[in-house]
């Protein structure tokens, strides 16, 4: 549990971290901006996470994350000029990818070690993997992207979804982990290729008829 754990959150760490910042970068904001971004959507899921399992966030107890997701920032302050597309370029969308993947195994993890319900499970997920990124949006000015378009979150529930199944199989933690990692990857990827999103509600026009 513990070696799938670590692996997992230093993959969604860096991989997050590097997409924060990177979008940080293309609104043109300063290296301190730039650096709060990419540490925020790094840490912040975890640390939602963390507080609806009432535990003092990994993030304060752990130099070693907060580390992690600046040595994502300066990955993207390195690599970011060289990308063309901002945070629509392939590298970028790949980052991102990995960790959604990483962050909804490590919360399905830790509500399986609680011996929580298929529904924490789930929503862990979820939130470990899409909160940092609605945090980002924020900081950034905008309506966070998971609440609008785009099959993102959805890959999360996906993911926490296969985790549970599996252990309910009594398969190793590791194997589950797996199972997740590449069920969020699979579903990030076919909803990327075939640009799935969800449907929106469709409010009909009201005319006057006085």
């Amino acid at each position: 549990m513990t070696d799938a754990f670590a692996l997992m959150n230093a993959v969604g760490l860096i991989g997050f971290a590097f997409v924060g910042a990177a979008k940080a970068i293309e609104e043109r904001y300063d290296v301190f901006g730039v650096t709060v971004v990419g540490v925020m959507t790094a840490l912040g899921g975890g640390t939602t996470r963390d507080l609806l399992l009432n535990r003092v966030p990994n993030s304060l107890q752990s130099p070693g994350e907060v580390g992690l997701s600046l040595l994502g920032v300066t990955a993207a302050v390195v690599f970011v000029h060289y990308l063309d597309d901002g945070h629509q370029h392939p590298v970028v969308l790949t980052a991102d990818a990995i960790g959604l993947a990483a962050f909804s195994t490590t919360g399905a993890l830790l509500a399986h070690q609680a011996g929580l319900p298929v529904f924490a499970v789930v929503a862990l997920a979820t939130v470990n993997a899409a909160g940092g990124g609605a945090i980002s949006d924020l900081l950034l000015g905008r309506t966070p992207f998971i609440l609008r378009e785009d099959f993102y979150a959805s890959c999360a529930v996906i993911g926490g979804l296969t985790f549970w199944a599996l252990a309910q199989m009594d398969v190793t933690v590791g194997l589950a982990s797996t199972g997740c990692a590449l069920a969020v990857l699979a579903a990030r990827g076919l909803g990327l290729g075939r640009e799935w999103s969800l449907p929106t509600v469709q409010v009909r026009e009201r005319h006057d008829t006085r």
